[in-house]
């Protein structure tokens, strides 16, 4: 065993910042994630929408990613990327996937899975005409998740697309958005002696039910 091994082994971190009970907390998840959010981003917490990305393969084998979540309603979650990437392709053959915040500052963790749905044209078009110039024609340069022989191809394509498209570029027909529409939410607030607080928002006939779990 190294001996990063064995101090990683000795870490140790005592959970004391909030609580989290039934009688606090929201009956529906996404007020209860609406609060937590705005929360962590008064809190100045480094990149609080930030999302890990699970999903799973048709070869059954999981991976995840770090998207950021930009929009959320009644609907579900939303985030953008190429859908011709890794999750892309694990999304066209398994639409469920799960998401994870992790704040790490408030010692909170926010967990949501669910099935995952192409957001509409217009709500992709409307959202990548917001990005900056840069990031829309490196939409374009990028064949994300692919092999590419080294950086140049990304600046030389970065190049090429900027003198074709100028400040006008269109958005990819391979780019765009996905919302995860949830079935289930987890809130976990970290509490001392382990005795963390865990509650799960489950659909029940139409209705979400709140039960607490185990830590």
């Amino acid at each position: 065993m190294s001996s990063t091994s064995g101090q990683i082994a000795d870490l140790r971190k005592s959970y004391e910042r909030a609580e989290l009970s039934e009688e606090a907390s929201h009956a529906d998840p996404l007020q209860q994630f609406d609060q937590w959010l705005t929360e962590a981003i008064a809190g100045q917490v480094p990149e609080p929408n930030a999302m890990t990305l699970a999903t799973v393969a048709s070869d059954l084998r999981p991976s995840t990613r770090i998207v950021l979540v930009k929009g959320y309603d009644a609907r579900g979650i939303c985030w953008y990327t190429n859908y011709e990437s890794r999750k892309g392709q694990e999304l066209a053959g398994n639409p469920y996937a799960a998401l994870q915040f992790h704040w790490v500052e408030l010692e909170r963790v926010v967990r949501i899975e669910g099935r995952v749905e192409k957001v509409s044209a217009q709500e992709s078009d409307t959202y990548y005409a917001s990005r900056p110039l840069d990031s829309r024609i490196g939409a374009w340069a990028s064949p994300q998740s692919q092999v590419i022989p080294g950086r140049g191809m990304l600046v030389t394509n970065a190049a090429k697309y900027s003198a074709q498209f100028l400040l006008q570029p269109p958005r990819p027909p391979h780019w765009g958005g996905y919302r995860l529409v949830p079935d289930q939410w987890q809130f976990w607030q970290g509490r001392k002696s382990r005795l963390h607080d865990r509650l799960r928002y489950r659909q029940a006939g139409g209705a979400w039910v709140r039960e607490r779990l185990a830590p």
